[in-house]
């Protein structure tokens, strides 16, 4: 029998169960998913790769924001510079992950890899916070993180094709407001998490830090500034 995880709680369990609840908790951002990943499908038409490349990036890949970020540097001239200059922009698009995933792990280091690795390998943001308030909440099963992380690969990626075909009909969501559909998931997911004023604080912090960056620095600065102040505030605050 498995001790208690680190984190308190009760020790990593897998099932198809846990699978399907956590898809089930994705479906109302599967929206503002296929729109992103159309949104990607377009201006990946647009720099001129094929329906297979783009929808190779989006499998492989998995990163909307880096992908976005990727084509607006992308060139069909490809020089080492321009290497670089991609290769340092995703990653510095893509530290926050490092942070999220570990976060996760006081409650997964029990678990057998198998079980783990394939859920942090498409782990997005709001997947992420659903599997943070479904084990705040008392929940063990790791199937919860894969299938949340399954259901929004299944949208983002036939999306792709999607948008690539149909090209400047998708890229531009703004107008009927469905690029907000992910924003305020995000924030009706992280809402119960503020249990009180002091859990509330390291996500302010970040919120703020993130978007003075934004106004101060070009490019997607903003994303790994506002990840790592609201860890480091959080890591001084403690736990209540």
């Amino acid at each position: 029998m498995q001790s208690a995880a680190s984190d308190g709680g009760p020790p990593p369990v897998f099932s198809l169960d846990g699978v399907r609840a956590g898809a089930v908790t994705m479906l109302p951002a599967l929206p503002g998913v296929a729109l992103f990943g159309a949104a990607f499908g377009a201006l990946a038409a647009e720099r001129g790769l094929s329906t297979g490349e783009a929808l190779a990036m989006s499998g492989l890949v998995f990163a909307g924001v880096s992908q976005i970020a990727a084509m607006e540097l992308w060139s069909p001239q490809i020089t080492p510079a321009l290497v670089l200059t991609l290769a340092f922009t995703t990653l510095v698009i893509n530290l926050r992950m490092l942070l999220m995933g570990a976060s996760m792990r006081p409650w997964l280091a029990q678990a057998p890899p198998l079980q783990v690795y394939p859920g942090l390998y498409i782990l997005t943001d709001t997947n992420w916070v659903a599997t943070l308030r479904y084990r705040r909440e008392g929940g063990a099963d790791a199937g919860y993180l894969l299938g949340g992380g399954l259901i929004i690969w299944f949208t983002f990626v036939p999306s792709t094709v999607i948008g690539h075909v149909f090209g400047s009909l998708l890229a531009n969501p703004r107008p009927y407001g469905i690029d907000m559909i992910l924003p305020l998931y995000f924030v009706a997911l992280l809402a119960p998490m503020f249990e009180s004023a002091r859990r509330s604080v390291p996500w302010a912090i970040a919120g703020f830090v993130a978007i003075a960056v934004q106004f101060l620095l070009p490019g997607f600065w903003y994303i790994i500034a506002g990840t790592l102040a609201g860890a480091i505030a959080g890591g001084l605050l403690g736990d209540d």
